[in-house]
């Protein structure tokens, strides 16, 4: 079992689950703290999203993650995945949170993330880590790795919803402060 607390956000695609990870990142950087991990982000052309974008919080890399108008790596839904830029990127950034930052995060836990083993094994060294983590998972996908996260005891969760975006950034923010504790430097 764990030692460390994890909260997952969850809710329906485009409500603003990566905006709230994004604003608790923030939050916690401003105070001081360690953040690592990855993020996605949406790739848009002319107001349309067009695919999505990966990004390494601590060495702030960024990668192409899926877009519709590759015509390399698996395909889910309209976009092609790229699983090489999951592993040079996303996994590369969990394994590097794993053993320097003081909160990972993970967004996405999803079937984007999971084509790729070797991002895979990185969610599970972070898991396996000492480490706070903060992740969004896909809703409604089943997977070991998703039930392993969402059954550990040391689990808490958040559904996202118009109403409680704001106040789930506030509630997030305080409870990673809590448990992270004071600065070593303050």
């Amino acid at each position: 079992m764990r030692s460390s607390a994890i909260w997952l956000i969850t809710g329906p695609p485009a409500i603003g689950k990566s905006t709230v990870i994004s604003k608790v990142v923030l939050a916690l950087r401003t105070r001081g703290y360690i953040v690592g991990g990855c993020v996605t982000k949406e790739a848009k052309r002319n107001g349309v999203r067009v695919g999505f974008t990966i990004q390494d919080l601590m060495g702030g890399t960024s990668a192409e993650l899926a877009s519709t108008g590759s015509m390399v790596g698996p395909r889910l839904g309209k976009y092609r995945v790229s699983l090489t830029n999951l592993s040079l990127v996303g996994a590369s950034s969990l394994r590097r949170a794993a053993g320097e930052a003081e909160l990972i995060v993970i967004d996405e836990v999803g079937p984007m993330e999971l084509m790729s083993p070797e991002f895979r094994r990185a969610v599970e060294a972070c898991y396996k880590s000492p480490r706070p983590i903060l992740a969004v998972v896909h809703e409604r996908m089943k997977d070991p790795l998703i039930e392993l996260l969402v059954s550990d005891p040391m689990t808490k969760s958040f559904e996202v919803s118009l109403h409680n975006r704001e106040g789930t950034v506030a509630d997030l923010s305080a409870q990673i402060v809590a448990a992270l504790g004071p600065l070593k430097d303050a």
